[in-house]
Order: C-alpha cells, then structure tokens, then sequence
C-alpha cells in the first residue's frame, strides 16, 4: 500500500468580486454556503503557482513505513516560501483579485498572516494583517518582513472577525477579505500540494492506494 502525507515544520472570498466580511462567522465552513473548487480550480491554481511557490520534495522514512504499514511518502512543505503549504493558498487568493483590490485584509495568529503578507507584497499589494496580541513572536516578525501592517486584538476579549470588519471600514473601497481557510481560492490553492505530488509520484510509476 502506498499513501502520502504533507507536513509542515511551521506549526474564498466566494466570488471573486465579493470583499465584504460577514457580521458572524464560525469556526467550521458551511458546506452548503460555500463556493468549493472543483479540480479544475486546482489545475488553474497550480498554473498561477507554478512560476511563484517552490515545488518542494517528496521524502520517504523506512521508520514511518514500519510503523504504518505502508509506503508512506511525505509532501516537505516546510521548504515552501515562508515555510508552509499557506503560501499556496494566499497567493492563488490574491492573484485572483490582483487587477481590482486596492488591498488585502485578513486575519490569522501565523501562517496564513504570513502567506497574505508575501504574495500580496508579490503582487504589489498593501495588505492589513489582524493578529492576537500573543502570536508567536517569530510568525509576527516573518509577517512584517513582509510588509503586512499588522492590527493587534486580544483573542481573550474580542472576535477577530468583529475586529477586522471595524479595521476594513478604515481601509480604502476595493480591499478584499481573504480568510484562512473557508474560501474557493485558498482551498484550491491548498489542494495543489496534492496534485503536485501524485504527477510527481505517477512519473516514477508510483500510484497511490490512499
């Protein structure tokens, strides 16, 4: 049997012309409410990816094999651009929007902050970052080399998707929201970690079972 993994070391807006943030949001994605990517957004995706994200390697470990049961190949994510598969999703998202957006806005404790920061500073882009108060010092340093103006909350006391709907009033007409995870062209983006993978593992003659 062989199956993969993708790991990283660094622990849609719904339309391409929707920018608003809803007043409520909840932690998991209403299926029923979101547009999803079907795999044709993955394929286009990877095209927009291809001349920005690293294809990173495919490694293998005979201990991770044993203790499966299987061949295990692992997607090392942690050798893309800001260290993480974010970086595919953030930029696919932002390049969809590249030509109308007079900024990006978003919010995240880490690794998507950093992926909005860098593709939008890519694309020449101002983006607005809402982090917690007490992110991880090395992922709010990352996220300001890259030019993301960050707007601290405390996560304690306050919502941040209330926050960064009162920080996108300040900010000109035309800024988009992107949020991490519930949107078209993040996921689609996301999902090319995948499709790199198995035509990389398919031109050794390597299918996988799962």
């Amino acid at each position: 049997h062989y199956t993969a993994h993708s790991f990283s070391l660094n622990s849609p807006w719904q339309g391409q012309k929707q920018s608003s943030i809803p007043t409520k949001m909840v932690a998991t994605a209403d299926a029923t409410n979101l547009d999803l990517p079907t795999y044709q957004d993955v394929v286009d995706a990877s095209n927009v990816l291809d001349s920005a994200a690293h294809r990173t390697p495919i490694q293998t470990s005979t201990t991770l094999d044993n203790e499966l049961g299987v061949r295990a190949f692992i997607k090392c994510e942690n050798f893309q651009r800001m260290g993480a598969f974010k970086f595919r999703g953030g930029y696919n998202a932002v390049s969809q929007c590249k030509d109308t957006a007079k900024g990006i806005i978003t919010y995240s404790s880490g690794n998507h902050a950093q992926a909005i920061a860098l593709a939008s500073k890519l694309h020449g882009i101002p983006a607005t970052i809402i982090m917690p108060k007490d992110a991880p010092p090395l992922k709010l340093k990352a996220t300001q080399s890259y030019g993301g103006n960050v707007v601290f909350y405390d996560r304690y006391t306050e919502l941040r998707d209330e926050v960064a709907k009162r920080v996108k009033e300040t900010l000109p007409e035309g800024t988009v929201f992107i949020p991490p995870y519930d949107h078209k062209y993040v996921i689609a983006g996301q999902g090319t970690v995948g499709k790199e993978l198995i035509d990389d593992l398919q031109n050794e003659s390597t299918t996988l079972d799962y």
